[in-house]
């Protein structure tokens, strides 16, 4: 391989490492990658051709739940090349079509032939908790329960959920959150950069919005640009928090059009179910807030 003394083109281990799910990808004291598997191209979107003798933050920006960056001054790769001690960190990165992806990453220090620090990075995503949320999608697409663009649950579907969580808290007390999220300024970028990049923009929302919910949320697709989140098992303290973590990770999303960085934001509505809550009444309380957001200056969340 091009770059790395350690794995030549016909390395067994090479060969091995080619054909690990996971992804794994090395990187240089300059913090150029030297070595890019194919379970990498899978999980970031980028191809060996593309990725090699970059450096991780010219083709994605890892960042922590919260959306900091941490390809600047607290860059585990850099860190472990400090220290020579191994780290695991729980992240997302930005995979070629803008969206977030979370993962885990395994970093490790070793000695490349020459006796030179080589950092072994291993990136894991479908084994996530998410996944399985991937998995439920994919059975409510077979349903005719999802929307064919960005593949998230419907608003049948939506309301479908909603009912069944409202009957939940009739019965057991059980309360959740429900959440109204609106693309800013998304008729500017139709008239723009014209529908398919408005449709990019719709994806990207989309795959962030599900990779950063817990399995037993629903997240899905009201129509047009909006988006809704039924978040079951939380108190309302914890409402405004997530709601802001969903808009955040939005913000942090982009993809690149021609010589142009695509980002969007989102305005959300936040509220908790009420005892004399219908699916009718929660949504237009939601959808409420969420023009407080849009007339409070956009890409901010407003709660009941």
């Amino acid at each position: 391989m091009d770059g790395d003394p350690m794995l030549s083109d016909d390395s067994f281990y090479k060969k091995v490492l080619d054909n690990l799910y996971d992804g794994i990808y090395f990187v240089n004291e300059d913090r150029r990658i030297t070595y890019w598997n194919r379970g990498a191209s899978l999980l970031t979107g980028y191809s060996e051709t593309e990725a090699m003798k970059k450096a991780c933050s010219d083709l994605f920006m890892h960042i922590d739940a919260a959306g900091k960056t941490l390809c600047s001054d607290t860059c585990p790769i850099e860190e472990t090349m400090r220290d020579g001690r191994k780290r695991e960190i729980e992240s997302y990165f930005h995979h070629k079509d803008g969206h977030l992806v979370p993962v885990c990453l395994r970093i490790a220090p070793i000695k490349d032939s020459n006796g030179q620090m080589v950092v072994a990075v291993e990136v894991s995503g479908d084994h996530s908790p998410r996944f399985a949320l991937r998995q439920q999608l994919e059975q409510l697409q077979r349903l005719a329960l999802c929307d064919p663009l960005t593949t998230l649950a419907n608003r049948r579907y939506i309301e479908m959920s909603l009912n069944s969580r409202l009957e939940e808290m009739r019965r057991y007390g059980w309360h959740f959150g429900f959440l109204f999220m609106d693309i800013d300024h998304f008729k500017v970028i139709n008239d723009t950069h014209g529908h398919e990049a408005g449709d990019r923009a719709l994806k990207m929302v989309a795959n962030t919005l599900v990779n950063s919910a817990r399995t037993f949320d629903v997240v899905g697709r009201w129509g047009g640009e909006e988006f809704v989140a039924i978040l079951a098992n939380i108190t309302s303290d914890q409402l405004a928090p997530i709601a802001d973590r969903f808009r955040h990770l939005v913000e942090q999303s982009s993809f690149s059009l021609g010589d142009t960085e695509l980002r969007v934001t989102v305005s959300v509505g936040a509220t908790m179910s009420q005892p004399d809550d219908t699916a009718e009444s929660i949504v237009q309380r939601a959808d409420r807030l969420m023009y407080e957001s849009k007339n409070t200056g956009r890409n901010c969340v407003s709660v009941a």
